[in-house]
């Protein structure tokens, strides 16, 4: 699939009515109630849809554009995490088509139903070690948000009981006609008595005063699994804010960063460190312990290894969702040490004299260019 400005034929720089715009004009091109015998537009379709949904939301055309088209919708494979959207709202519906059609034509295409509009999702950001990153873990955070009002169970209602909107008759909707010169067009609106929901409090709810809902603070266990990426999200089922009077809540979105590590680098699944290790572990030859996120591991130098030899220790990365670990991939570097003692410079001496190398002080660059003069 093409990125989601290239699927609305728009430029990374359109604003949000430009944005708004260009779905409005596909939305009613491919929509499948007008290409019946058509399933590529149905899947086109789709397309748009998962588009808007993303573009058309600031806050997620902001993480959209940070991350990659791939990036961003990569999260759902792992089980776990959400790469922020989905095709389809849970509504029951192509996530708003339907208003928009209802305003081309009328509720022509599937007739009006009542709108149940969702509460918002939410993100929020987490910062966890890398050894939290290997293991998996645990976290709490506290989120603030509007949650169901507790005394009207979320519906609104002082008694709990709504009734029939009498301006829409329950449809949450109502008709307007307008007579033009071309003739009388008919229209469908969203019932702005009961906001769509076809009912109302029979008597509003003094604490969330007939919404439903109220501002709170929640504290939230977070579940955070082994192998997670910097970049990736979690996604907290109906964890969202709620909807008002008693409609379903939105989802919470946790974005993980990993903290870096001083002794680790990470590149996918794949660890990276470097270690010293002495001149005569170099030229005899060491078993070296190294290091690692779960346990000691013991690495074999072998005899004459140079300094910055790669080695790879299998199994001692970063876990995947695929059941495996990565691998460790540690560095050598031979180590001078800048002091030495009397007895070991007697001894470096000894053995370069068995190696035949001058020992005397090497002369300096301006002193070979005056001797070759």
């Amino acid at each position: 699939m093409s990125d989601y400005y290239s699927i609305l034929g728009i430029s990374k720089n359109a604003s949000q009515d430009e944005i708004k715009k260009a779905y409005k004009k596909l939305a009613k091109q491919y929509h499948p109630d007008l290409n019946k015998n058509k399933p590529e537009a149905e899947e086109k379709f789709k397309q748009v849809n998962e588009a808007y949904k993303v573009l058309g939301n600031e806050q997620k055309r902001t993480q959209y554009d940070q991350f990659g088209h791939d990036t961003y919708k990569q999260g759902a494979k792992s089980g776990g995490f959400d790469g922020g959207f989905s095709g389809y709202d849970n509504t029951g519906g192509f996530g708003g088509f339907e208003d928009i059609f209802n305003d081309f034509f009328g509720g022509g295409f599937g007739g009006s139903r009542q709108q149940t509009r969702r509460g918002d999702d939410l993100q929020t950001t987490i910062g966890i070690t890398l050894k939290e990153a290997y293991t998996g873990t645990e976290k709490r955070i506290d989120v603030e948000m509007y949650a169901a009002c507790e005394p009207c169970a979320g519906t609104g209602a002082q008694d709990k009981k709504r009734k029939t909107c009498a301006t829409c008759n329950g449809a949450g909707r109502v008709v307007q006609q307008q007579r033009t010169v071309f003739g009388t067009f008919q229209t469908q609106r969203t019932c702005g008595t009961c906001g769509g929901r076809g009912n109302i409090p029979e008597q509003k709810c003094t604490s969330c005063l007939g919404t439903g809902r109220k501002r709170t603070r929640k504290n939230l266990r977070i579940e955070i699994p082994a192998g997670i990426q910097t970049g990736q999200r979690i996604r907290l089922s109906g964890q969202g804010e709620a909807g008002e009077a008693g409609t379903p809540p939105g989802d919470l979105y946790i974005l993980v960063l990993v903290e870096e590590n001083e002794l680790f680098r990470r590149e996918g699944e794949n660890l990276y460190c470097e270690i010293p290790i002495s001149y005569t572990q170099a030229v005899l030859g060491d078993d070296v312990t190294i290091p690692t996120l779960e346990k000691n591991a013991t690495l074999e130098i072998p005899a004459g290894t140079q300094s910055h030899t790669q080695f790879r220790i299998r199994g001692y990365g970063m876990p995947s969702a695929r059941g495996r670990k990565g691998d460790l991939y540690v560095r050598v570097k031979i180590e001078v040490p800048k002091k030495i003692t009397k007895e070991e410079r007697e001894l470096l001496h000894a053995y370069a004299k068995l190696q035949g190398e001058e020992t005397k002080p090497q002369k300096s660059f301006f002193d070979k260019i005056r001797d070759a003069f």
